[in-house]
């Protein structure tokens, strides 16, 4: 499989998106979504600055990176996007050996996601990690169609730039129906004097008529 566009805007959320290289806590020079010399994409040293374009290139390598770390993890395992995007970010977090490790991994594979859920939310430390740890679990077990996820629990729908990621557009309303045409009114027949009526009629008027005078 390979990681989403919902699946790599959020991951690129969580990350961030650093121009300029600095250390992280131990001391490594880091630039990007958290990419080091040691991912063998970039040689990461103090002074380097990159263009957001440039930034952006690294991060979609890296993540791939991580997917096939991924891949070769569930070792053909099926799973859906959601649940292939979650595991991505966790092991870009945990790193791979971790998430090779993890009871997250193993309960996935045993295709029990509750327990994968509750897997993943065992790696707590640090503290400050907890909120993107339950974004990333309720990502996990819930379907794109139902809920988009989000960068850290309470923090919204992962957005595209400055684009809110739009749920799947509903099924299109049905048509309004057509209107039928009004029936044709029927024309009317003449009114037709029985026969008897016409003939006393004319036979008053045979008798009352004006008479022309004689030649």
């Amino acid at each position: 499989m390979s990681l989403s566009a919902i699946g790599e805007a959020v991951l690129m959320a969580r990350e961030g998106r650093v121009l300029k290289a600095y250390r992280d806590t131990q001391g490594v020079w880091t630039i990007g979504a958290g990419v080091t010399s040691a991912s063998g994409l970039i040689k990461v040293r103090a002074g380097l600055v990159l263009s957001p374009a440039e930034c952006d290139a690294l991060n979609k390598r890296a993540f791939a990176q991580y997917a096939g770390y991924v891949d070769k993890a569930l070792h053909g395992t099926w799973v859906d996007q959601n649940v292939y995007d979650a595991l991505v970010s966790f092991c870009y977090n945990v790193g791979p050996g971790a998430f090779g490790k993890s009871t997250c991994l193993a309960r996935i594979k045993a295709g029990d996601l509750q327990g994968a859920k509750a897997g993943m939310l065992l790696f707590r430390k640090p503290a400050l990690i907890i909120p993107r740890r339950q974004a990333e679990a309720d990502q996990l077990v819930t379907p794109y169609a139902t809920r988009l996820p989000e960068r850290v629990r309470g923090s919204g729908p992962v957005r595209f730039g400055e684009t809110r990621v739009a749920r799947p557009a509903p099924s299109a309303a049905p048509p309004p129906p057509v209107a039928r045409p009004a029936p044709a009114a029927r024309p009317r027949a003449a009114h037709t004097a029985p026969a008897w009526v016409l003939a006393i009629g004319r036979f008053i008027d045979v008798l009352f008529g004006p008479r022309l005078p004689a030649h």
